[in-house]
């Protein structure tokens, strides 16, 4: 068994897709519907598949993000990755380290509200169940 991929309910489709492009995540395709609704999958440049699909269902009113803490991206470089969206005109949080031997992090706000955090791991990676 594996995650494949997680749905997120945006209210704008295209600015949901640029704030998207612009974090990095490539556009995989658009499947639309009859009544308005579509869907777009997308996926990290390092991904083999699709990892986000950003569904638009204008008819069933406005986007309440309710129950949602956040999801996680790695990334190489924090310090480049926060200089890369800030440039690009995003705006991300300050980046914070976790002590001595923790990961680095910053966190992201997309249109609607869903908390992205930006994950630099230390050097040997992220914590293993045998740690």
């Amino acid at each position: 068994m594996k995650s494949i991929l997680f749905a997120l309910r945006v209210s704008d489709l295209e600015r949901s897709l640029a704030f998207y492009t612009t974090v990095g995540y490539v556009d995989l395709g658009k499947v639309p519907f009859d009544d308005g609704s579509s869907l777009v999958w997308l996926r990290l440049p390092g991904e083999t598949s699709v990892s986000l699909e950003l569904v638009h269902r204008p008819a069933d009113g406005p986007v309440e993000v309710r129950g949602f803490e956040h999801f996680a991206i790695e990334v190489e470089s924090l310090s480049a990755a926060v200089d890369r969206l800030t440039e690009a005109g995003l705006a991300p949080g300050e980046p914070v380290v976790h002590g001595p031997d923790g990961p680095k992090t910053a966190w992201l706000v997309d249109p609607d509200g869903y908390r992205l955090e930006l994950v630099e791991w230390p050097p040997g990676g992220p914590p293993t169940p045998d740690a």
